[in-house]
């Protein structure tokens, strides 16, 4: 039987059109922003990503809200293309489901996080 949190991670999925990491430079070049949810301690100790903001994971909601006093000056509207990024593909895929849940439908993560993009070599 699946732990609680493996079906609520199945269920943030399940909402995702989630992105390969060797999709994410066309993203990019289509105007998609990736967001590096990580600590800095892992960034640190994995990498940094440079066309990624860095949107630590606690306060992502209110960075990507475009009616949140909080916002990025990236978060114009609802239509964004936010792509979350963490290290391996979890907690990205349940950040950009609360990202959907704030009406940004465009949200997504990358499958398999910071991980897959460095084994693609696609560390943009």
């Amino acid at each position: 039987m699946a732990s609680r949190i493996d079906r609520v991670l199945d269920a943030a999925r399940d909402r995702l059109q989630r992105m390969p990491a060797a999709e994410v430079p066309a993203a990019l070049a289509r105007g998609a922003l990736l967001v590096d949810i990580r600590p800095q301690a892992q960034r640190a100790r994995e990498g940094e990503v440079p066309a990624a903001l860095v949107v630590e994971r606690n306060v992502l909601e209110w960075r990507c809200d475009p009616t949140s006093e909080a916002r990025l000056p990236q978060a114009v509207g609802d239509d964004v293309e936010w792509v979350v990024l963490c290290s391996e593909g979890y907690t990205s895929s349940l950040a950009a489901a609360s990202l959907l849940d704030l009406g940004l439908h465009r949200a997504t993560d990358v499958i398999g996080g910071y991980h897959a993009l460095k084994a693609e070599g696609v560390l943009v």
